[in-house]
This record gives C-alpha cells, structure tokens and sequence, in this order.
C-alpha cells in the first residue's frame, strides 16, 4: 500500500485527497495522457505493464457505485476514449479495465478510479480467470438473490 495516499477514514477534507490534488492540476509529477471536463486519466508510479492508465473524475467520488449515471456514462466515454488511444498506440493483445471498491477488494485510493491494463500473452499478470469453478448450488443461490435485487425499483 502507498503511504502517500491516505484511506477514506484518514480524509479530513477532499483537499487532503491525492487524486483531487492530480484532478485539479495540482501534482506536476503526473504523467497526463488525455481529459475532458469530467474525468482525466494519468500513468500511475508503478505500472502493471507498459500502457497502465488509471481514469478518475475530476469530482471527488469514493468508487464506482457512489457516482451518479451521469457521471458513469462520461466516465465509461472516457474509458472508452482512452482504450482506443491504447490499442492504437500500443497494439495489445488484450486490455482489463479494473476498479474496486473497499479495503477488501485493495482499493487503497478511495476517490475512484478506473484501471486500463494493456495485456500481452507473456506479460505474467495473473488476473484471470478464477483458478476454481464454483459449486452449482452456490451460484444458482447467490443468481437467485441477485435477480430478486435486479427486480426491485431503482432510485433515479
């Protein structure tokens, strides 16, 4: 874990964010790729392979699922904007986008952020898939639960 980026908990105010401060243009050591008015997207320090591009908005959002539809279709734009340029420029075999949320799944900057890993067949990272299928009734239990979510009325 970074010692330079402090959890949600430790935030005192969006100012003591590290990524507010790149979002803002206020970090220099930043290698900038591309941006738009609500997001930008910057090589991190220390990259997972050649081309790994991290996409944030501008606004200070804790993950994925605090941000508003409005703000996740400009940032799967952005995305999709981003991944064009790597595939051009790069010419990967195959690319993730990856983002977590919580100290359980290592977010360990909690203003979201959208990863873009250019993937090549010899590049060691060991991502996917899942060494282990699941058990049939396990995933007929949790498919259940997640239908019945799906069915409920979403807030607008």
């Amino acid at each position: 874990m970074r010692t330079d980026f402090k959890p949600a908990s430790d935030l005192k105010s969006r100012e003591d964010c590290a990524f507010c401060e790149i979002a803002a243009g206020a970090d220099a050591t930043v290698e900038v790729v591309c941006s738009s008015a609500d997001w930008i997207a910057f090589f991190p320090d220390a990259p997972a392979t050649p081309g790994h591009t991290l996409l944030i908005p501008r606004k200070h959002v804790k993950n994925l699922w605090s941000a508003d539809p409005a703000l996740g279709s400009e940032l799967f734009r952005g995305l999709q904007i981003v991944g064009d340029a790597l595939w051009r420029a790069l010419e990967p075999e195959g690319m993730n986008v990856i983002t977590s949320a919580g100290e359980a799944a290592e977010q360990t900057v909690f203003h979201l952020h959208l990863h873009l890993v250019p993937r090549w067949r010899d590049d060691r990272l060991e991502l996917w898939p899942p060494k282990q299928p699941m058990e049939k009734a396990l995933r007929e239990d949790l498919a259940a639960a997640v239908r019945a979510e799906c069915a409920e009325p979403q807030p607008d």
